[in-house]
């Protein structure tokens, strides 16, 4: 973790390159909870290489921008779900089923016909990769389980409790893996548990715990209402945030910014760090510095300095990737405002 007074970081994604993705396809479908190969751009022989060279587009832009604690931009995925997820064992991805998804609209989803067991590393060399070409702390994230068996259709387990610790045992395989290639911070996106409070305060505490179960350094739990582009319309507040504090992840990821979130709200998390949205997804005006700063000040009206981390609201992958970079040069701008007022 970033020894700065309010280290940035990204939440999850980064915008992909128009030459790795086709911006129409993804646009038009919204985030994929299958495999969607026509996506991508470059032939599968060459798709690696390529997504290779946009992490590291992405870094260089991070880096650029000052960022403190960098990530790979989440550049190899077609959602922040899928490539985790679609890669274990026990799931038919070809014979999808459809389920609600998070707002209801109904979504095409893996099949579970099996048990959940990890056939072999799924983002471990995304890790060394990431390590291998910056200096920085690294934040690498992965999808939860309780997110995971919300978005499955369930044909083996017949449990709701089964069928998510069985995602948090291959989580926790996978988080050891990525720790020991070198990945700092480890966060785990958890939007469903926004959208199923009552369902999260039965099994979500336990799911996060086991998947990090003895994993030491920086944990983050992202709880967030969806993309922008997807979710126009956020609520004001969490239905499931307080009860976070009892788990064992050292930081929770919020939104704040688009859905102008009273950060009083801060204050039910008195054990954690937090990871605050600043950055508002929904606009793509670049934020000034001052307007961020601004946005910081509330926060730490209700949290120490040394808790508080700025971040975007979400994930960056549908903004234009000149709007992205400024608003990180924003975020990073803001924060050395409100560092130098406090230090």
């Amino acid at each position: 973790m970033s020894n700065s007074l309010i280290p940035t970081t990204l939440v999850g994604s980064y915008p992909q390159p128009d030459w790795l993705v086709h911006k129409d396809i993804l646009l038009g479908s919204g985030p994929p909870r299958i495999r969607m190969r026509d996506v991508w751009r470059p032939t599968e022989d060459l798709l690696q290489g390529a997504q290779d060279d946009a992490t590291l587009v992405a870094l260089h832009d991070q880096e650029r921008a000052g960022i403190d604690i960098v990530s790979d931009g989440e550049v190899r995925r077609e959602s922040y779900f899928n490539r985790f997820a679609n890669a274990l064992d026990g799931i038919d991805v070809d014979n999808p089923a459809t389920v609600p998804g998070r707002t209801g609209k109904p979504t095409l989803v893996p099949r579970v016909v099996g048990p959940i067991k990890r056939k072999e590393p799924v983002q471990v060399r995304d890790v060394a990769f990431l390590r291998a070409h910056t200096d920085k702390s690294i934040k690498i994230t992965i999808p939860g389980a309780f997110t995971m068996a919300k978005m499955a259709a369930d044909e083996h387990y017949g449990d709701q409790e089964a069928l998510i610790m069985a995602y948090a045992e291959v989580l926790n395989e996978e988080v050891r893996e990525m720790k020991a290639a070198g990945a700092d911070v480890i966060q785990i996106d958890e939007p469903h548990m926004q959208a199923h409070p009552i369902e999260s305060n039965r099994f979500g505490i336990a799911a996060i715990d086991r998947a990090l179960q003895g994993i030491e350094g920086t944990t983050v739990v992202h709880l967030c209402f969806g993309y922008a582009y997807v979710v126009s319309d956020k609520p004001a507040g969490y239905s499931f945030l307080p009860e976070l504090d009892k788990c064992c992840a050292t930081a929770i990821s919020i939104e704040a910014a688009e859905p102008n979130l009273d950060p009083a709200i801060l204050e039910t998390l008195p054990s954690k760090k937090v990871l605050f949205g600043v950055i508002n997804l929904g606009d793509e005006t670049v934020e000034t510095p001052e307007l961020i700063a601004e946005r910081l000040r509330g926060a730490l009206r209700h949290i120490t300095p040394d808790r508080l981390i700025a971040a975007p609201d979400c994930g960056m992958k549908y903004l234009a990737r000149d709007v992205a970079f400024g608003k990180l040069k924003a975020m990073v701008a803001g924060a050395k405002i409100v560092r130098r007022e406090i230090e």
